[in-house]
């Protein structure tokens, strides 16, 4: 299974909890008291995935590991290259 099918699952899910009980088909005095939060649930949900979201990316750059060894050998490789181009006249 695929991450999208495993999201798209979820969220169906959720959709299908959340439809059954802002169109009544369950009863039970305790959704009657919190309805209003049960209606804008789905814009809360949405809130708090693009600040998970934002946070996941946030954490992942500042811990984004630098490699000295590769960035030194890659510079020495680009000065070879160029000494290389230069040794067969192009500028």
């Amino acid at each position: 299974m695929t991450k999208l099918l495993e999201w798209i699952s979820v969220a169906s899910a959720v959709f299908a909890v959340w439809y059954s009980l802002i169109g009544g088909y369950v009863k039970n005095p305790l959704i009657d008291k919190y309805m209003n939060f049960i209606i804008v649930s789905p814009i809360l949900l949405v809130m708090l995935f693009g600040l998970y979201a934002v946070t996941v990316i946030l954490y992942r750059v500042f811990t984004f590991n630098n490699c000295e060894e590769a960035a030194k050998e890659l510079q020495e490789e680009i000065i070879e290259a160029k000494k290389d181009l230069l040794a067969k006249g192009i500028k």
